[in-house]
């Protein structure tokens, strides 16, 4: 695997430790701005509205630029965002700065996707990009339960400013070791990437990312009261746990990624189900202080193992042009993000508990496995109209 695939994995484990470490710091933020939690969850809405918007715009905008200049300038602005943010007087400027930062997190993404993708042959594609999306599991083992520390001991501005940190070491990374010349054959063109879109193969790829992403953060969004309110898990504990999250994502991502290049249908089907029988579980016995702490580790597990699968789907279907596509699929990711919170909100704010979001995540599921269903069926259909040809 080229190196620099790990150098864009350590950027994204910056990115991904901002944009996920809120889960852990809800109730102080809450707290210190005078906000309900709620609407503190909203912040990770803001994140995601920053990349669901910026991402195809970005990609669209910075086709024709050196990929190295992009990654670059994304990253500064990540970094200066993350500043703004620690220093926040108030609920509107910390809002923003989670917009700008996000939409900086959307333009590196897509930009690495396709980079990592045109580092390796076809068949270890959902190899590489499960090494890529990796920084994001490994934020979730390291980062978020560090930041939740951070948030606990030395008040919630202190995990922006590791952050902070985090992505200056990023930036040294990429400027000395990402390649910085595009491959000479290749001759990006708007307009031909725009052309995948005509498929609607592809508008349900990108519909099925929404939806199981989704139907995990709806859950995960508010898995710290959940675990502290609801299954009694003492508060001390809770950074713990959320790295427990994060070793099944790990184990998830790296089991995805070997399985994605084979069979990416199979896996999608597999991780999303296995996700539904474990939100029904804790749905249903939730009060539980052990059956909580081991769905945690369950969610990041059935939820990160479907990852490589769905970005692999999405480059199969768009592999003449990726840059546009990879950078919707990053935007279809977010939509379940933004959605998510939104929905679990909802039904905390009509009095239905936190356990409430279980049931939600349980339906986004359901709907995510429609969607699988639909594309296996078009996929049968195209290989026999193949056969008959």
């Amino acid at each position: 695997m080229p190196i620099a695939v790990y150098v864009l994995a350590l950027s994204i484990f910056a990115l991904g430790t901002s944009e996920f470490m809120l889960s852990g710091l809800l109730p102080p933020i809450a707290t210190d701005l005078g906000v309900s939690i709620p609407d503190a969850g909203l912040l990770i809405s803001a994140f995601a509205v920053g990349m669901l918007v910026a991402a195809p715009l970005l990609a669209a905008a910075t086709l024709r630029l050196p990929r190295k200049l992009t990654l670059l300038g994304m990253l500064v602005l990540f970094l200066l965002g993350n500043v703004v943010g620690a220093v926040a007087p108030t609920y509107g400027l910390l809002f923003a700065s989670r917009v700008v930062s996000a939409a900086a997190a959307a333009g590196f993404w897509a930009v690495a996707a396709v980079t990592t993708v045109a580092m390796v042959p076809p068949e270890r594609r959902g190899r590489a990009l499960a090494v890529m999306a990796g920084g994001l599991t490994v934020a979730n083992v390291l980062g978020v339960p560090a930041g939740t520390f951070l948030g606990q001991f030395a008040g919630w501005r202190s995990a922006f400013w590791a952050v902070a940190a985090l992505t200056a070491v990023a930036i040294v990374g990429v400027l000395l070791l990402v390649p910085s010349v595009r491959p000479a054959a290749e001759r990006p063109s708007l307009r031909g990437e725009l052309r995948s879109y005509r498929d609607p193969r592809l508008w349900l790829a990108f519909a099925i990312t929404s939806a199981s992403t989704a139907m995990a953060m709806a859950t995960f969004s508010y898995l710290a009261p959940l675990l502290t309110e609801v299954s009694g898990l003492p508060t001390g504990w809770l950074p713990g746990v959320l790295g427990l999250y994060g070793v099944g994502a790990v184990i998830g991502i790296t089991l995805g990624g070997r399985l994605a290049d084979v069979h990416p249908l199979r896996t999608l089907a597999g991780g999303i189900g296995a996700a539904v029988v474990v939100l029904a579980v804790l749905a249903v016995a939730g009060s539980s202080t052990a059956v909580a702490v081991t769905a945690a580790f369950l969610l990041g597990l059935t939820g990160f193992l479907t990852n490589p699968a769905l970005n692999v789907r999405v480059f199969a279907l768009a592999s003449a042009a990726p840059t546009l596509a990879g950078a919707s699929n990053v935007s279809a990711f977010n939509a379940g993000i933004v959605v998510a919170p939104w929905l679990g909100g909802l039904t905390i704010d009509a009095g239905l508990g936190y356990l409430s979001v279980t049931w939600v995540s349980i339906a986004l599921g359901v709907l995510a496995l429609g969607g699988v269903a639909l594309a296996s069926a078009l996929q049968q259909r195209d290989e026999r109209a193949l056969v008959l040809a």
